[in-house]
């Protein structure tokens, strides 16, 4: 195994004079940031069917239920492929949906979040219990994918308002916007290293051992944090009956 490359060595002064620069440019980029989500809570809104039919743990319920009674909703909708076994489900929904652990936060800003999943309830519910996740999971029908999903694919986190009995989609983002569900790598974004991906502008030598077709998400063909589950003896049987086959491409 080769030994990656370091960092050159300094004295704690010159390096902490080199990192009081770099303060600079994060403080500006937080600014930035700050900016942005301003101008998102500036944005319009547009309606959308409160009736809007999904499927949950007792049943269908409209959407309007799903709020729980807080006037927000962060919805993750999160990829399936029906039929295919667990590891071939979408590596990179697990990877985010998994870092979703304490709800209070948001509820305590009158936000619910919820998984809005593509496939069936029974098949993708025993998915969220192999997995241990514990946040409110729903599937969303066939029906109700014009109202909500509107032309656009599933992978995308979306976020609503309740007025009422009306309810209005106020934002939604995909792909490299969804990173705000994983601090994983806003910790990895933190280390020397980084997230040891191929697109990064890292210095030569540095480990870049992970694609981001999906490779990113995966170990030893499984999205990496289903081994851990399946160490504790958790099964992973979806009650599906359709083929097996090789992993699929994930949207993020």
């Amino acid at each position: 195994m080769t030994t990656p490359a370091t960092p050159p060595i300094t004295d704690r002064e010159t390096w902490q004079k080199q990192l009081d620069e770099l303060r600079l440019r994060e403080k500006a980029h937080t600014r930035e940031g700050d900016a942005i989500a301003a101008a998102r809570r500036r944005l319009p809104m547009v309606e959308v069917d409160p009736t809007t039919r999904l499927v949950g743990a007792d049943g269908p319920v409209p959407l309007l239920d799903v709020f729980e009674g807080r006037a927000q909703l962060f919805a993750s909708y999160h990829m399936w492929h029906p039929g295919r076994p667990a590891a071939d489900q979408c590596e990179g929904c697990t990877f985010f949906t998994g870092q979703v652990l304490e709800l209070s936060y948001l509820h305590s800003r009158d936000v619910t979040f919820a998984v809005f999943c593509q496939g069936p309830f029974e098949e993708t519910s025993r998915y969220r219990d192999f997995m241990g996740w514990e946040a409110p999971w729903y599937s969303v029908p066939a029906e109700s994918l014009d109202s909500l999903v509107a032309g656009r694919a599933f992978g995308m986190k979306a976020c609503y308002l309740r007025q009422g009995d009306r309810v209005f989609e106020t934002y939604w983002t995909t792909g490299r916007g969804v990173e705000a569900m994983a601090p994983s790598y806003g910790l990895l974004d933190m280390t020397v290293y980084g997230r040891q991906e191929d697109w990064e502008d890292s210095p030569e030598g540095w480990p870049q051992r992970f694609r981001t077709d999906g490779d990113q998400f995966r170990l030893d063909g499984r999205p990496t944090s289903q081994w851990s589950r399946l160490a504790a003896g958790r099964n992973d049987d979806l009650g599906a009956s359709g083929p097996a086959g090789s992993a699929h491409q994930c949207c993020h």
